[in-house]
């Protein structure tokens, strides 16, 4: 298999246990529920993010629409960066480091398109968990 094919294959597979992950934690948690998965050392705490990287907002509506807008672009523009690197035949390391930080990115991009869409809001105060496709719509 190409190196190419394995990057991408990487990068699928990271997107669909990142995208179920959230689902399902998004599904069945309230928000502020934590569970301990080994011990205290690796926990799952349910909080959402409407922003950027430490809840920052920027202006609004069209704020998000910016922002989305912006990551949308970081993930074209890294299509070309990893195909770059991987032309060039940089270290396996490092291709696979850059291939994670995309498919972050990617799934980041993947929930501030979609998320506000498909599920109803979940509440700390009154323990309502979200539904995915809610019927209200």
């Amino acid at each position: 298999m190409k190196k190419g094919w394995q990057v991408a294959l990487l990068i699928i597979l990271i997107l669909v246990a990142d995208q179920a992950l959230k689902i399902y934690i998004k599904t069945h948690f309230p928000l502020q529920e934590e569970h301990n998965v080994i011990g205290r050392f690796f926990r799952l705490h349910f909080v959402e993010n409407a922003g950027m990287a430490w809840g920052w907002k920027f202006g609004g509506d069209f704020g998000k629409i910016a922002l989305t807008l912006f990551r949308m672009v970081a993930v074209i523009l890294g299509i070309f960066y990893l195909r770059s690197i991987i032309k060039k035949k940089y270290h396996p390391g490092f291709i696979i480091c850059a291939a994670l930080i995309f498919a972050g990115a990617a799934g980041n991009l993947i929930d501030s398109m979609f998320y506000g869409l498909i599920f109803s809001n979940s509440d700390y105060y009154v323990h309502n968990i979200a539904v995915m496709f809610p019927p209200q719509g």
